[in-house]
């Protein structure tokens, strides 16, 4: 193990090779570190935001000279003669020189997948606590991002309460639907979310580009029979049809469906992304299905549309397991809320007796992520 941190200017100047204190070494580019420079003439002191483009680099740029000093690298670059500082710990946690993930649909470790098992440890938080308290939000978001999914307790039960949900990471996404939707039986609905019918699980939605990306839903009656709110998290469903099958994960992840929905006046929506989306590097970073939504997929080479469709049912099967379902029953004042690009809710039917009132809205995650994403980094500052 390295006692202190020590760097080597290698290739010419063209990078430098650094032993951080754990005795992990890392290469860095000249181009790379000259991009990612952090003084004043680089990057904005208020907002850290870029005052320089790429071409204001000049394109022969190498290392002149590197040292470690005090906790920091220090660069002198060439042509410019301009010395910059690094700091070692923002280096280590930015080193890009590893190997590549060998697994197609591989998570990062902020995201854990899930099945029922977590029935026993449903994410929740309480309404006022995380309303009052930064250090309670700050858990709940962090469960949030690792299963996709929470739920809120002892909320207040009045109309439009939901918004009070949105407001405690970010701001409603208004759609067609308006800034909110009602869940009610209707006679005659114009989509099938407000029928007393059980629900395939399913992500909302699938026909806008982009999706939301959260969904909320909220109680404030139900005294029905039935209606079991249930989540299923896509990513695991995903994981579990690379393993059986990776030939028809591949098909699912190589072609796009398409997805529609015209179901009121005025609105034609369309889509086409595949029903599990991969980064470029492999990485598992969205899942949609909605069979109520799917129209004709054209996108599949003849040769492969059978396995295509093998694959596409065994999807169905998977999700539709009850040892991959999460279920709860929300009271007044409860609600609960789901990643729309990864975790798939459903409901079970229920009677006309009684009756059942929710109240939804969609919200985007990189609201959920920021809000959060500050929040440990105000930790780690006054750490």
């Amino acid at each position: 193990m390295a006692a202190t941190p020590t760097v080597q200017v290698i290739d010419s100047g063209a990078a430098i090779a650094v032993t951080f204190k754990g005795g992990q070494t890392s290469r860095f580019h000249a181009i790379w570190l000259r991009d990612n420079a952090w003084d004043d003439k680089t990057r904005s002191p208020g907002n850290g935001q870029r005052l320089i483009t790429l071409g204001d680099i000049p394109p022969g740029t190498s290392i002149a000279s590197a040292k470690t000093e005090s906790g920091r690298l220090l660069i002198t670059f060439a042509p410019e003669n301009k010395a910059v500082p690094y700091d070692l710990e923002w280096l280590e946690a930015h080193a890009y020189d590893r190997p590549l993930p060998k697994t197609r649909g591989w998570l990062t470790p902020e995201v854990e997948s899930w099945d029922a098992r977590l029935n026993s440890n449903v994410p929740s938080g309480d309404f006022t606590a995380l309303k009052s308290r930064p250090a309670a939000l700050r858990d709940w978001l962090h469960a949030v991002r690792r299963y996709g999914f929470g739920k809120i307790t002892g909320g207040p039960v009045e109309n439009g309460a939901l918004f009070q949900v949105a407001a405690l990471f970010g701001y409603v996404r208004e759609t067609n639907y308006g800034r909110h939707f009602e869940v009610r039986t209707e006679v005659n609905p114009s989509n099938l979310a407000y029928t007393g019918l059980g629900l395939q699980a399913h992500t909302d939605n699938p026909y806008r580009d982009p999706v939301p990306t959260v969904q909320i839903l909220y109680c404030l009656e139900n005294s029905a029979t039935g209606g079991e709110n249930m989540v299923v998290d896509g990513f695991r469903a995903a994981e579990r049809l690379r393993d059986e099958n990776p030939r028809g994960f591949d098909l699912l992840t190589r072609h796009c469906a398409r997805f529609e929905y015209a179901g009121s006046s005025g609105v034609c929506l369309r889509s086409r992304r595949p029903m599990i989306e991969l980064a470029p590097d492999g990485e598992l970073v969205a899942v949609r299905f909605n069979n109520r939504s799917a129209a004709a997929i054209t996108d599949v080479p003849y040769a492969d549309m059978a396995d295509y469709y093998a694959a596409y049912r065994r999807l169905g099967e998977i999700i539709d397991d009850t040892s991959m379902e999460v279920t709860f029953k929300l009271s007044p004042g409860e609600s609960f809320l789901v990643d729309n690009t990864r975790v798939l809710h459903a409901r079970k039917g229920y009677s006309g007796a009684g009756s059942r009132w929710l109240q939804g809205c969609y919200a985007d995650k990189d609201g959920l992520l920021s809000t959060l994403a500050a929040m440990e980094l105000q930790d780690k500052e006054a750490a």
